[in-house]
């Protein structure tokens, strides 16, 4: 047992929030997989997402109220709380605000910053809450990073750096490059890194 002063070190609380349909509880969904908190990965269409547990959120699709979990990642804890992106629970996502060390802002690689972005945007910065972008939805048809990156410092007045880009788009998006690490990550068939 660490004395209490460690133990908070070690402790992260990260919001996940975006204009709805961004990806947020699919999101959320891969990280509860991918640190071995959940064994399967819960779909939002299928109404099988661990985060979405109201019944009218399973049959609507959308998140309607901000739900936490946790997990664990290179011996931290990490609160994850992952927020409703429709204007009408915009109060939801700024009482989530208050609490967080920092916040992942999900960007859809189509449709870049919308009015809920902008929206969630400001919030963070009234609470100074730091944040990470991350573009999403680079298969699909018509996305395009570099003009998600474009909208996010001129419409966001915001100065992001990319750590990651992604090779190719739509239907050839087939990995990224971390540029942190100068490495190429290709996924397989199974969309795992080959």
């Amino acid at each position: 047992m660490y004395p209490q002063n460690q133990q908070l070190q070690k402790v992260r609380n990260i919001g996940i929030i975006a204009h709805i349909d961004a990806g947020k509880t699919t999101t959320t969904e891969r990280i509860l997989f991918y640190t071995g908190k959940s064994y399967k990965m819960g779909e939002v269409d299928e109404g099988t997402a661990v985060m979405d547990w109201m019944l009218q959120e399973q049959e609507r699709g959308i998140t309607i109220t901000s739900a936490a979990t946790k997990c664990q990642w290179k011996g931290c804890d990490i609160n994850i709380i992952d927020t409703p992106g429709h204007v009408d629970f915009t109060a939801e996502v700024e009482r989530s605000l208050r609490v967080l060390d920092g916040g992942v802002v999900i960007f859809c690689a189509v449709a870049g910053v919308q009015p809920q972005s902008e929206t969630v945007w400001r919030q963070a910065n009234k609470y100074k809450v730091p944040r990470i972008a991350f573009i999403n939805k680079m298969d699909r048809v018509g996305a395009n990073f570099n003009r998600a990156v474009s909208q996010i410092k001129e419409r966001l007045g915001a100065r992001p750096v990319p750590i990651a880009i992604p090779i190719g788009s739509e239907d050839s998006f087939v990995g990224h490059i971390d540029l942190i690490e100068m490495r190429a990550r290709i996924w397989n068939s199974q969309g795992e890194n080959g």
